[in-house]
């Protein structure tokens, strides 16, 4: 398999369609509202004690708003509304580690939000204790421990304790250098204090560093983004995620603030998503997938090219053999052939676990059909191709009569040049790679029951 990309103009603006992101099948708009604390508990009971784990703790505070986020936050400044928060985390740390005794390992730590370094040095040093107190953490660097850092909200001292801590990779929020871009936004964010950051963070040691940007946004053009993206690659982050902005006012409130008129027309929009590839590309980052470029050493461009990248809700990742057990407001985890996720609402969130439970309010038992169908999309959006009698013999089945609508449905995705298909191998052209939803989205039996969910564009 070729890491290779090509923006096609017509194929992008003709499959420019609203769908979904796949970083789970099915995806999480249909979970199921009678899943509750009991049945999280009975399906954690009898999974695997020598799968490795990997844990997500959500930390929502951010101290300033930023008008395009559509995160599950919570904004102030004031460090002590995080106190109860972090005192909940630790009951549920408690509670959740009973659920998974004797597992071997956890090879996968992830902080997000909100702002990770929103919290003190003393509340970090106080939430890491608490997880290797309970928690079977790698030791001697041996896990992929990742937390998301605002350059803006943490300094020298606390990015070295990260470290010491335990921490070996970071990913920057930096969505676009350009000064009236970041205004627009209401994220200030010099580029200087985006390079000491990075600086600092090599000076600590953290042996892989991510950046994000976002395009589509207020004021952004064409030559201004090519500035940023041209500086970022001068910084040299290990990957580079672009997002694409998805203006949705009406469902985020904060994007009310965001003058529909100042945003890039779609041929604007295309125009930098195209220059960005062809940049970023030359530089010699390997399109990933999606909206993820990676360095061709990366260990996710090694994965893919071995065909053992996976995806799930943290995005692309090397850790397919890991079950993910979530902390925190909103969060999702997945072990077995379940998916769960967590109270958004804060308050429902803390109730809960005041009254010792699990704060689970959503969930899905995957079924024979969603495990199929499963298998099949994360391999297109991971490898961009699907060896047919390999899948045909690990799952059973004879591909073209199990499939057989799908495979009708194909044929235009063919015949545009999306997809090759000789029988044996189904392959995502690299014209079709920047559309790979639009492929997988033929083989989503939940599509045809969608009652108007708002999914985010392809491009």
């Amino acid at each position: 398999m070729t890491s290779a990309v090509e923006f096609d103009t017509e194929l992008v603006q003709r499959y420019d369609v609203a769908g979904p992101r796949y970083t789970s099948y099915p995806t999480a708009p249909w979970f199921r509202d009678d899943f509750g604390p009991q049945d999280y508990r009975a399906r954690a009971a009898p999974t695997d004690p020598e799968r490795p784990l990997s844990l997500y703790f959500h930390i929502p505070f951010c101290a300033t708003l930023c008008f395009y986020c559509a995160c599950n936050k919570i904004v102030t400044r004031n460090r002590a509304h995080a106190v109860p928060y972090l005192e909940r985390l630790g009951r549920e740390i408690e509670l959740q580690s009973a659920l998974f005794p004797g597992r071997p390992s956890v090879d996968q730590l992830h902080w997000g939000g909100g702002t990770p370094t929103f919290l003190d040095d003393g509340q970090i040093e106080w939430l890491v204790e608490r997880i290797r107190a309970a928690w079977p953490m790698r030791e001697n660097d041996a896990g992929d421990y990742s937390i998301e850092l605002d350059p803006r909200a943490v300094g020298t001292d606390t990015i070295h304790l990260l470290r010491r801590l335990g921490f070996n990779r970071a990913s920057l929020g930096v969505q676009d250098l350009n000064e009236d871009v970041q205004k627009a936004v209401n994220r200030i964010q010099p580029e200087a204090v985006t390079r000491a950051t990075l600086d600092t963070c090599r000076e600590a040691g953290f042996r892989s560093l991510n950046v994000d940007l976002i395009y589509g946004l207020p004021l952004q053009t064409l030559d201004t983004f090519t500035r940023t993206i041209e500086r970022v690659i001068e910084l040299g982050p290990d990957r580079i995620a672009i997002y694409n902005y998805a203006h949705l006012p009406h469902h985020f409130p904060p994007q009310r603030r965001i003058r529909a008129e100042d945003l890039p027309s779609p041929a604007e929009r295309l125009a930098i998503l195209r220059r960005a590839i062809e940049r970023l590309t030359a530089a010699g980052y390997v399109y990933i997938g999606m909206d993820h470029f990676a360095r061709a050493d990366d260990e996710l461009a090694v994965a893919q090219r071995a065909g053992t990248l996976t995806r799930n809700f943290q995005g692309y990742s090397t850790h397919g053999d890991c079950d993910i057990v979530a902390h925190g407001t909103s969060a999702i985890s997945m072990f077995g052939d379940c998916y769960t996720q967590h109270f958004r609402d804060r308050t429902l969130w803390s109730a809960a676990l005041d009254g010792n439970e699990i704060p689970v309010n959503r969930g899905l038992q995957l079924s024979a059909d969603d495990r199929l169908r499963r298998d099949l999309i994360t391999r297109l959006m991971c490898d961009f191709e699907l060896d047919v009698p390999v899948f045909e013999r690990r799952h059973g089945i004879d591909f073209a009569q199990r499939f057989a609508p799908e495979c009708a449905a194909l044929e235009p995705l063919i015949a545009d040049g999306l997809i090759e298909w000789e029988r044996q191998r189904l392959r995502v052209t690299p014209a079709g790679r920047l559309l790979v939803r639009n492929v997988a989205m033929v083989f989503d039996s939940y599509l045809e029951r969608d009652q108007g969910t708002r999914w985010s564009r392809a491009i």
